[in-house]
């Protein structure tokens, strides 16, 4: 019988010590911050990022290089006999664009998913791969299966300041001025490839309800067909306290669904910065 590993990134909120625990291996991703390389989990805590965000440092995400994943594949390849690579979206990041670029000099024994998830929806992703080759399916087959629930996916984020959309260039220096005067909360959702503009509401009340009434909006009608197969998941920027309390707001308005939890990840919390939630609905395989 084969043997398959299985490959993401820390854009799926899985640490280092997850990882071993599952078996799997989680390429870590790096950061410029005032020019200095670090790495998620290796070298750089989601304390310490969050310290360096608040202090104004000079953020950039990146990629792991292409030295690091075909280090990290030969070495697989001396113990397993193919590998199912899970990146972030390709819509988030050329990360996934690299990985198939490279794959395609191993003659099909690298298979890339390129399924378009990130946070708790790229981690859901990989204890599907980890159930499907549990089920005996190759490398090819789980990508397959994986990228066939692509869009089986929803993601709903509210922010807490607008600094880092400012920032980043997503609104301009006067829509964030008239949005902190007026408490606007944008809620952003990624459904496929993009990080886009959901609704604009006043205050964290409204921008939470926005969310939750988006969710079950999805799931009474763009996932109606395979709705008992949906779980939930949430996501957060902000303190571990308000998380709790999120997760018991969602709970309760969804009760009886399995949901997996999360910190976001530190290249989507770069342009969104703390204090930020997210939930999200997606198929189960």
């Amino acid at each position: 019988m084969r043997k398959t590993a299985i490959v993401t990134d820390s854009n799926s909120g899985i640490t280092q010590r997850r990882g071993r625990e599952l078996g799997i291996y989680v390429l870590p991703m790096p950061f410029f911050i005032d020019g200095e390389l670090f790495l998620e989990d290796i070298s750089l805590t989601q304390e310490q990022f969050y310290e360096r965000l608040g202090a104004d440092s000079e953020i950039s995400t990146s990629q792991p290089s292409p030295g690091d994943v075909m280090e990290l594949w030969e070495k697989l390849l001396r113990e397993y006999d193919e590998i199912v690579h899970i990146p972030m979206s390709s819509g988030l990041s050329s990360s996934c664009e690299t990985a198939l670029a490279i794959a395609a000099e191993y003659d099909g024994r690298i298979q890339v998913v390129n399924n378009q998830r990130i946070s708790v929806t790229q981690e859901q992703s990989v204890y599907d791969a980890l159930a499907l080759r549990d089920r005996g399916m190759s490398a090819r087959e789980i990508r397959e299966a994986l990228e066939r629930e692509k869009f089986q996916s929803s993601i709903y984020i509210t922010v807490d300041t607008l600094k880092y959309l400012k920032k980043g260039g997503r609104i301009t220096p006067a829509a964030a001025a008239v949005g902190t005067v007026l408490n606007l909360k944008p809620v952003l959702q990624i459904q496929g490839e993009k990080l886009d503009a959901f609704a604009k509401v006043r205050g964290w009340k409204a921008a939470k309800k926005a969310m939750l009434n988006a969710v079950e909006r999805d799931l009474a009608e763009r996932f109606a067909d395979v709705k008992d197969d949906m779980i939930l998941g949430m996501a957060y920027t902000c303190s571990r306290e308000e998380a709790q309390t999120w997760k018991k707001e969602i709970r309760e308005r969804f009760p009886g669904y399995e949901m997996l939890e999360g910190p976001l990840s530190l290249s989507v919390a770069c342009h969104i910065g703390p204090g930020a939630m997210a939930v999200t609905c997606m198929k189960k395989i």
